[in-house]
């Protein structure tokens, strides 16, 4: 693969996995509506030999659609998209179907880690698709992150595995900030941010969430004040728990804790608290 690509979303996601591929040599051209090298997908287009790859990193549903509907006009048989969004898994299954019958590979990738850890070049790729569009890109994948890519099988598995990837975050999440809220509310003054940094030194729980929430204590303090109660959710979790409905899977843990954040708007809680500060300290989002 040429070290050539086009990227569409430079977003908090988009714009640092751009800045990394471009110190590592790559001739990167990019549209997003608020700018890019690029003035419309047709000049994004025009500007990338064939064969094409063309990265997207827009928000899941409507937008994915719209953009492919006019992407698809400048590409030609041989050219490669990759969605690398948290697209539900349905949905990609009928794009790669889509796409396939003009030529053109289509691969699902879920990308787990966040902005801090893209910065970092170390964050989880997920990859479902055709496996020899995906041997075509190892070379990209590869520039992205210093953590080797999984190839989880065929159109739409990677987005059904960060799909899931999700919904056992918001399982992890929850048991940490329920835990908390319970040390907060003893009878000792434990001081929470050390408790997270020694549950983060080789316990069983150590993991890059503990030690995001030590970072979350020592950023926001220890009552989190600045922090909402009502705690923010995207589709993963909800897809999770639909869909093993839908497979005649229990999944209790996953599915009490997407109902706490849809409950949280009008349940304030310190367990609410915690959760916002994770996500405000790993994903970027607003605390």
């Amino acid at each position: 693969m040429r070290k050539e690509l086009g990227f569409i979303g430079l977003g908090k996601m988009g714009k640092p996995m751009v800045q990394r591929l471009q110190k590592r040599g790559w001739r990167v051209v990019t549209f997003d509506k608020i700018g890019g090298s690029a003035q419309n997908l047709k000049e994004l287009a025009l500007k990338l030999k064939q064969p094409r790859v063309v990265w997207l990193m827009v928000p899941a549903g409507k937008p994915v659609d719209e953009v492919l509907g006019k992407l698809i006009l400048f590409l030609q048989k041989g050219d490669t998209v990759v969605d690398g969004g948290n697209s539900f898994y349905k949905d990609s299954l009928k794009r790669g179907a889509k796409l396939a019958r003009k030529g053109i590979s289509f691969l699902d990738v879920g990308v787990s880690g966040g902005p801090v850890s893209i910065e970092a070049g170390k964050f989880a790729i997920m990859v479902g698709g055709d496996k020899s569009a995906y041997t075509k890109v190892r070379p990209l994948l590869s520039d992205l992150s210093d953590t080797q890519a999984g190839y989880m099988g065929k159109s739409g598995a990677g987005h059904f595995a960060k799909m899931v990837h999700n919904g056992i975050e918001y399982g992890m999440m929850q048991a940490l900030a329920e835990g908390f809220a319970v040390l907060k509310k003893s009878p000792f003054k434990f001081r929470l941010q050390d408790v997270a940094r020694a549950y983060n030194r080789n316990s069983i729980i150590t993991s890059r969430l503990v030690g995001w929430l030590e970072e979350g204590f020592r950023l926001y303090g220890e009552d989190l004040r600045r922090a909402s109660t009502k705690v923010s959710h995207t589709g993963e979790g909800e897809w999770t728990v639909k869909t093993a409905k839908q497979l005649k899977v229990s999944a209790p843990v996953i599915e009490e804790s997407f109902r706490f954040r849809v409950q949280s708007a009008k349940k304030p809680s310190f367990t609410g608290k915690i959760l916002s500060t994770l996500r405000a300290v790993f994903g970027g989002h607003k605390i």
